[in-house]
């Protein structure tokens, strides 16, 4: 019996194509269940699909923790794993407003966790697999960009808060204020509710725009170029090379 159930939630085809289109189902039955109209005339069919899709979501994560000593690994380390929380959280606001009174607030907060199941996906995506393998192998990268976008945004902000808290206190009164202009500006968004007025500050806001194009831009670069090894490599491996028995050629299938 535990035999067939691990070789039905880890090798069976059928059920992962299952389990993929109830996950998909639940992330559009969130989006349709937004508009008001839809939700008032399918709201009982709503109601019984997420019953239905906690019912195997929680089944499945039951017997997730039930098999997973066949694959060689303790259940405790299963429960508090990355995937293992994301099975938890993807059905527990359902139960949770069953055991403790929330008010109406808390309980659409927490059904905003119904959002979390399709990342329920990457168990099985082999796109998400090479999305995680290249965030691995480029984490040091990444940390340093990271670091030193960090550096700039501390700089920038206390630079702009010294040049403009005199003449717009009510939008520079701190530095912590003063962050939310170095975002918009060093991601060159530049929402324009917070702007230098001063020459100085207008100077220096140029300056701080065009070093965040370089220096926000590099996670970005160095993400992509990873990933397009990963990609290139994957294939590399997936092309055979084989030899002619008549002729000696090579040629790759």
């Amino acid at each position: 019996m535990k035999a067939r159930v691990y070789h039905l939630l880890y090798q069976n085809r059928n059920f992962i194509q299952f389990i993929y289109a109830l996950i998909i189902g639940n992330v559009i039955a969130l989006i349709l269940e937004s508009y008001e109209p839809v939700y008032l005339k399918f709201h009982t069919f709503f109601n019984w699909f997420e019953i239905f899709s906690v019912l195997i979501f929680t089944l499945e994560y039951v017997g997730r923790i039930w098999v997973i000593n066949l694959k060689g690994a303790k259940r405790s380390k299963f429960i508090f794993s990355v995937f293992g929380i994301i099975d938890l959280l993807a059905i527990l606001p359902f139960y949770l407003p069953m055991v403790f009174p929330f008010d109406l607030r808390i309980v659409r907060i927490l059904r905003l966790f119904r959002l979390l199941r399709i990342f329920k996906l990457s168990r099985f995506s082999k796109s998400f697999k090479t999305i995680k393998k290249v965030l691995n192998e480029t984490k040091t990268e990444l940390m340093i960009t990271g670091f030193v976008c960090a550096i700039l945004l501390v700089l920038s902000s206390t630079l702009m808060y010294y040049c403009e808290s005199e003449v717009q206190p009510e939008k520079f009164k701190n530095i912590g204020q003063a962050v939310w202009w170095a975002v918009a500006t060093l991601t060159t968004v530049g929402y324009g509710d917070v702007y230098p007025v001063t020459n100085v500050g207008k100077f220096l806001s140029a300056i701080i725009a065009i070093i965040g194009i370089g220096i926000v831009a590099l996670p970005t670069g160095i993400i992509s170029s990873a990933f397009i090894e990963k990609i290139q490599s994957d294939k590399a491996k997936d092309i055979k090379v084989c030899v002619c028995p008549k002729c000696g050629n090579k040629f790759e299938v």
